[in-house]
């Protein structure tokens, strides 16, 4: 209730008693002297009260206030206001019992504030002028922040070439004193609460201190931070084995080669998170991907990333080449996709058969036809025209040269056609071989008979005595005659040791073949009865062999004397 309340009832209480006044009729002696002041019947105003203080400063947890409310008035009731609201009490105040003094045993720093403190009297109050209490607090345990970094445990990693800016964010009062200590400077290099470097570098990393000071409370704190500069990643490779990978045969090795030692390593295999297995096996940094057991879709694409919270890399994909087959041969007539095991084909109709088998690198292909050792290499075998000597079973064999593995396939192949049936072609080009072989039958023919009909006329005009000769009376007298003629030396016979040399041989006729056919009686008159005298007789040497009986190969043999007048025919049946 306010001062003006209290006058406003005041005055109506003094109306109501007036009328009553002046409706009773009292004794001049029973009546009251009203005094123009209406307080000189009951009491005077209320003094303001005072506040005392034992310390208008006061250190956190370390010091206790007393407060004392002063006031001329007995009888009077004392409250107390913290920051203009009735206090409110805790087990830290004690306030005595006529509720002067006020006592806060330990000091926190939210009892820093205003106060005051009222007197109520009767229908009266009163309040004191505020009264400041200063509590000194801190500075309070910190940590330092990196606003561009990532904190990582007591680490915080940086990107290189970056922007750092570290700060302390603490409460103190009055303010605190900041020092900055860079690795084991003992001199520091700032006192702001916060400081930036630009450009971060390898020479920034290291461990930052901060020590915080309060003059007021000579309480202190110290932080510290170690600040790791990360590289700007740059793009790695993954390294491979430059063998010749066999499916099912090899286990191959990739390497994710960086240089940065820091950086994590991701795999990638088509594209997506490469998750391990039996198959694949990542090493414990996952620098190193082993593929156990190749398969044939083991080729990726391998990639391999580096990375960091900052920046990341990848490399550049890998293939890798894996043989293998061939896998089943399969033979194929023409263009036709379906395997086949026999074909039949019309006679003189060209044919193409294709061989084809699954293989890495590509399969060579060879043909052979069964009792033919012909080879021929290439994945299509095509045969122009077809004839009868093109029956038989191929073999197609597909082989591949780094796997060292070969498989074959057959397939039948069958002529049908008339097979009396000739070409046009064919039967002009019997027909030409004939007629050319009549033709020349004939022309020989022909010439070897006017060339002995002209011998045969020549050698009756030279020897007429010849033409009056019978062969009876020819042939005893030579088998007689003969017999004395010393024995020819044969040019065609071993020369026994001690046989004298002879200077010359005889040449052969060349129309010795048709001298053989003639009768004896016909022959050109060589005979050892003849008009002709006979040569000197030469001495030979008796160890020269005769000609041996019965040859019917030929009746002459060559003769060592080249004087044709020394020639006698030669009966075989001798």
């Amino acid at each position: 209730m306010g001062l003006a309340d209290l006058w406003g009832h005041h005055w109506v209480g003094i109306l109501l008693a007036a009328s009553l006044l002046t409706m009773w009729s009292l004794p001049a002696a029973a009546q009251l002297t009203l005094d123009a002041n209406p307080f000189t019947a009951t009491q005077g105003l209320l003094a303001k009260p005072t506040i005392s203080i034992s310390q208008n400063t006061a250190t956190e947890q370390m010091e206790q206030v007393t407060f004392y409310c002063y006031t001329k008035d007995a009888n009077v009731t004392i409250q107390w206001f913290f920051k203009d609201v009735p206090l409110v009490f805790h087990e830290r105040m004690q306030l005595s019992t006529d509720g002067k003094n006020l006592t806060i045993l330990t000091v926190q720093r939210e009892d820093s504030g205003i106060y005051k403190c009222e007197a109520q009297g009767f229908l009266q109050v009163h309040r004191s002028d505020p009264t400041f209490l200063t509590v000194n607090y801190g500075p309070d345990p910190f940590e330092i922040k990196l606003e561009s970094g990532v904190s990582s445990g007591e680490v915080v990693e940086v990107i290189e070439g970056s922007t750092v800016t570290l700060s302390v964010d603490t409460r103190s009062h009055p303010p605190p004193d900041y020092s900055w200590f860079l690795l084991n400077n003992s001199l520091p290099f700032s006192s702001m609460r916060t400081f930036t470097i630009r450009a971060v570098s390898k020479e920034h990393e290291g461990m930052y201190r901060c020590l915080v000071s309060n003059i007021a409370t000579h309480l202190l704190r110290l932080s510290a931070l170690e600040v790791r500069v990360l590289e700007m990643l740059t793009e790695p490779h993954i390294v491979s084995p430059t063998l010749n990978l066999v499916e099912n045969a090899s286990s191959v090795t990739l390497i994710c080669q960086t240089s940065h030692k820091e950086a994590g390593v991701l795999w990638f295999l088509r594209g997506q998170a490469l998750l391990p297995n039996k198959h694949l096996v990542l090493s414990a940094n996952n620098r190193s991907l082993v593929i156990h057991g190749l398969r044939r879709d083991d080729t990726g694409p391998y990639e391999c990333e580096v990375w960091n919270w900052g920046s990341r890399a990848r490399s550049k994909a890998l293939r890798l080449t894996i043989s293998y087959g061939p896998d089943q041969v399969d033979i194929t007539r023409g263009a036709a996709s379906g395997a086949v095991s026999t074909v039949k084909a019309e006679l003189n109709s060209s044919l193409t058969l294709h061989c084809q088998a699954e293989s890495q690198p590509g399969a060579e292909f060879q043909w052979t036809l069964e009792h033919s050792t012909t080879v021929y290499m290439g994945q299509q075998l095509i045969i122009g025209t077809l004839t009868w000597e093109h029956q038989g079973v191929y073999n197609c064999m597909a082989s591949n040269p780094l796997t060292q593995l070969a498989r074959s396939a057959s397939v039948l192949v069958t002529v049908v056609g008339p097979r009396s049936s000739l070409s046009a072609r064919v039967i002009v080009g019997i027909a030409l071989g004939i007629l050319i072989f009549i033709a020349l039958t004939a022309g020989l023919g022909y010439f070897l008979y006017n060339r002995n009909a002209k011998r045969f006329s020549r050698k009756k005009a030279e020897d007429p005595v010849q033409e009056a000769a019978t062969p009876s009376s020819v042939e005893e007298p030579c088998a007689e005659s003969c017999s004395n003629w010393p024995k020819a030396m044969y040019a065609n016979l071993p020369e026994p040791q001690g046989q004298v040399g002879v200077k010359e041989m005889l040449p052969p006729d060349p129309l010795e073949q048709f001298y053989e056919k003639d009768p004896p009686s016909t022959a050109s008159g060589y005979y050892c009865n003849g008009p002709r005298k006979p040569p000197p007789t030469i001495a030979l040497d008796p160890l020269v062999p005769t000609l041996p009986k019965g040859n019917t190969e030929s009746d002459y043999e060559v003769l060592v004397n080249p004087e044709q007048n020394i020639y006698c025919q030669i009966n075989p049946s001798v």
